[in-house]
């Protein structure tokens, strides 16, 4: 399994940074060339290498940290995401009226056509995300939706690898909506810094 985070702001970079920790590789990009990002990503660690977004889009599993109005450019960028899981990791901070009244990620499911559309990775701030998530004894959660049940369980595993404790939701507009952020509208489960003990 090849894993992309595409956007490399402070929560792409905190993602990076959980990569790292574990030694997994991971490709970084975002909108600006590769050499810009290199030096930053060298610093996160050996493991995590900036590339071209069209090489970033070779991965089998793509990370979404890009601000969400540019999730549509990302989208285009591949005719097709047949094959593809994408961890939408985005909070869509405009009006609902702007989303046709979806949750933020079945709206970003549409742009990536063929995708199988895991929520993940959102409800956090950077700075939590980028800590370790093992503190004693416990693991960080991480909540995870889908309205594809089989796309959940690979993302689950790649963040019980990570060292968080995945905990499913089930559908995008059932519990997933508890970390959908619309416009002022925040889920009751966005920023819940909460952990596990048993993993």
């Amino acid at each position: 399994m090849s894993y992309a985070i595409v956007g490399f702001g402070k929560i792409g970079q905190a993602l990076a940074r959980a990569f790292a920790r574990k030694n997994i590789d991971v490709t970084v990009a975002s909108r600006r060339p590769p050499e810009a990002l290199a030096p930053q990503a060298q610093a996160i660690g050996p493991t995590v290498v900036a590339r071209s977004l069209r090489e970033a889009l070779e991965a089998d599993t793509i990370i979404l940290a890009v601000p969400f109005g540019e999730h549509r450019e990302v989208a285009k960028a591949l005719p097709n995401w047949r094959g593809k899981t994408v961890i939408d990791a985005m909070n869509a901070l405009v009006p609902p009226e702007e989303l046709d009244g979806l949750p933020s990620s079945a709206f970003v499911a549409k742009a990536f056509t063929g995708a199988k559309l895991v929520k993940g990775f959102n409800h956090l701030i950077a700075a939590t995300l980028a800590a370790d998530p093992v503190v004693e004894g416990g693991h960080r959660v991480v909540f995870l939706s889908s309205d594809d049940d089989d796309a959940t369980a690979p993302v689950a595993a790649l963040a019980k690898q990570l060292g968080f404790a995945p905990v499913k939701l089930g559908k995008l507009n059932e519990g997933g909506a508890l970390v959908h952020a619309r416009g002022r509208v925040w889920g009751q489960l966005i920023f819940q810094d909460l952990f596990r003990k048993e993993q």
